[in-house]
């Protein structure tokens, strides 16, 4: 025998969260940016931005950039958004000694030059840069995300 239930009225408040995304307007400012500050100086390098899950959206190789650069730009980008931290503190973390981060699960570049884009406490996703000394690439990093008023 069937029994069938009255279906109830759904009174639960339900509250979703919000998170902003990056759009493409958003990468062009950001790659314009970093673009600019690594032609000011003169520096050759791969420029990488990635979302919240480490997924390339934007890459460009500047002239004179090393081959390999436009590995490592990418991996630093997706290190620093999965980690939503920069890609600097793995590397110091390995250098004191805590080799077992080498053998982290999708995390490739941990090298300095991947900086997170964080708005509201949230990871939007990050930029690496590749290509020159590991702090010059995250100067050029933080400036293309300074450009979005991050």
């Amino acid at each position: 025998m069937l029994m069938f239930l009255p279906l109830l009225p759904l009174t639960l408040d339900i509250c979703m969260k919000t998170k902003a995304t990056l759009e493409l307007s958003d990468l062009k400012i950001i790659a314009a940016a970093a673009e600019a500050e690594a032609f000011k100086h003169g520096w050759a390098v791969c420029i990488a931005i990635v979302d919240d899950g480490g997924n390339l959206m934007w890459f460009q190789r500047l002239d004179g950039a090393a081959p390999i650069s436009a590995q490592i730009a990418p991996a630093k980008a997706r290190t620093s958004a999965l980690g939503l931290r920069e890609s600097k503190i793995y590397e110091e973390m390995i250098n004191a000694g805590r080799m077992s981060f080498l053998s982290a699960p999708g995390l490739e570049g941990m090298l300095e030059g991947g900086v997170p884009i964080m708005k509201d406490g949230q990871c939007l996703g990050a930029v690496g840069v590749s290509g020159v000394k590991s702090s010059e690439d995250a100067q050029v990093a933080r400036a293309g995300i300074a450009a979005i008023g991050l």
